[in-house]
């Protein structure tokens, strides 16, 4: 059997594994970027792949070196254990995952996708169609996942912080690439203003 090949990369803002999303999420805003690699960057291998709306991504594990045959999935709170193929853990004899994605647009020869779990870097061994009358089963068993498939924190911000960025406190000379910093409470706010919405950057707590 030949080796597997590396077709593609993924390319994103996740530098670290902390903070990848636990599983492909199809109301996912992030963008990934899958760049083909020179010896299949050929429009010809993508050709119809636009009429699809989901696309399965076959990919390595990069940070997995070793495997265990049960392993403590962290949804269950980090001591029960199972069997690692009962689980999507990257510990695994052959360091593959699998993620179902959404295919947004196609750019320079480049597949743009939303909802990838995966970290910045990814290598891609395989792209297939998503097919919803054979690969979708509404009526599956999700076995253990099922009690935590809805786990999500909710996300709040200081009110007060979001009433003082909505009422715009750049200078007059307002600069759209300048990233701004603001001293609010016992923190320090860094955000940039991009078509008329908020981005923040980054929030530190002061000592």
């Amino acid at each position: 059997m030949a080796e597997l090949q590396v077709i593609a990369v993924a390319h994103n803002g996740f530098s670290d594994k902390f903070g990848i999303p636990r599983q492909s999420r199809e109301e996912s805003h992030i963008e990934t970027r899958i760049v083909f690699e020179p010896e299949f960057r050929d429009s010809n291998m993508i050709r119809g792949i636009e009429d699809y709306s989901h696309l399965w991504l076959i990919w390595g594990f990069t940070e997995a070196k070793d495997w265990s045959a049960t392993v403590r999935p962290p949804r269950l709170g980090g001591n029960t254990r199972m069997g690692v193929f009962a689980t999507r853990s990257p510990y695994r004899p052959n360091h593959l995952g699998l993620s179902s994605v959404r295919l947004l647009r196609i750019e320079d020869g480049d597949l743009i996708v939303s909802g990838a779990d995966l970290l910045d870097g990814t290598p891609i061994y395989d792209i297939k169609p998503y097919l919803s009358f054979s690969d979708a089963h509404p009526d599956a068993s999700n076995g253990f996942a099922e009690a935590t498939k809805d786990y999500a924190l909710s996300v709040k911000i200081l009110e007060d912080l979001v009433e003082v960025l909505r009422q715009d406190p750049r200078p007059a000379y307002q600069d759209d690439d300048r990233i701004y910093k603001l001293d609010y409470q016992n923190y320090l706010v860094e955000f940039q203003v991009i078509d008329n919405n908020v981005i923040i950057n980054k929030i530190t707590k002061r000592d």
